[in-house]
């Protein structure tokens, strides 16, 4: 049964609060959706919202309430602007924010395709960049992404938000490199390694086999075990300053490779 929320001290709240702490997340294996987009896209993953919280006046469209009767089976808080702003973790929040339980998938949840197409993102420490790289994967029909040794949980809210809901359309599992590794060797899957020091371009190398690209974290890009593991490295041409691309955007080119070759 809905009802209305106005103090800032309402225990509820606060608990949804605490949600942007990693910590908490995982001790209690839930975390938060906010937005219209990122609401629409889990749901119509087929999952289900735990609680939902709503302000009517800060809705930008006229789409929520159907949204709103979609998460039936959660339990409905309508709050004052004041609240709402109170939880929400956006500059400009658009009024709605779900508790949700985490997804935990594992690489034996995955249903390989003939010929499989998938990210490896290894250590990502930006949430930005994990969720722009997570939306890109979705935009270049990626099968999977495997997320290993994570400095950032995907369900970090950052995540969430940058992804723009693709975190819930594109399986995404954490797990270690090693486990990862293994995996791919096991499946005949080619590991395409992108290193700023290879000498082949990215454009020159064969992406139309079984295929794994695999990027690191932004600094210092990834660890020997990946580039030992490799069956090929790949690099992007640089001709500036610069010496490296973000991490998402290198990923983005990358992707798109493999899209251009495959089509």
């Amino acid at each position: 049964m809905d009802y209305l929320i106005t103090s800032l001290q309402n225990p509820k709240v606060k608990d949804v609060v605490k949600l942007r702490d990693r910590k908490t997340r995982d001790q209690k294996g839930l975390f938060l959706i906010e937005g219209y987009r990122e609401l629409t896209r889990f749901v119509e993953s087929g999952r289900e919202v735990e609680t939902l919280f709503y302000c009517p006046e800060l809705f930008l469209g006229s789409n929520e309430n159907k949204l709103i009767d979609q998460c039936k089976s959660a339990l409905q808080l309508q709050c004052t602007k004041e609240v709402f702003e109170k939880i929400s973790y956006r500059d400009r929040p658009d009024g709605l924010i779900a508790v949700a339980p985490q997804m935990r998938l594992s690489l034996r949840d995955l249903k390989m395709k003939e010929n499989p197409f998938i990210l490896v993102a290894e250590s990502i420490e930006k949430p930005g960049n994990l969720g722009t790289i997570l939306r890109s994967c979705d935009a270049a029909g990626v099968d999977a992404v495997i997320v290993c040794d994570p400095t950032t949980d995907i369900h970090n809210p950052n995540v969430v938000r940058s992804s723009v809901g693709a975190l819930f359309t594109v399986p995404v599992i954490e797990v270690g490199s090693a486990e990862t590794l293994q995996f791919l060797k096991q499946n005949k899957i080619s590991i395409a390694a992108a290193t700023p020091h290879a000498k082949i371009e990215f454009t020159k190398a064969n992406f139309k086999i079984p295929l794994a690209i695999a990027v690191g974290t932004e600094q210092y890009g990834l660890t020997e075990n990946w580039m030992k593991g490799a069956d090929i490295n790949v690099r992007i041409p640089m001709f500036g300053v610069a010496d490296s691309l973000n991490v998402a955007s290198a990923t983005t080119l990358l992707l798109y490779e493999v899209v251009r070759q495959r089509t």
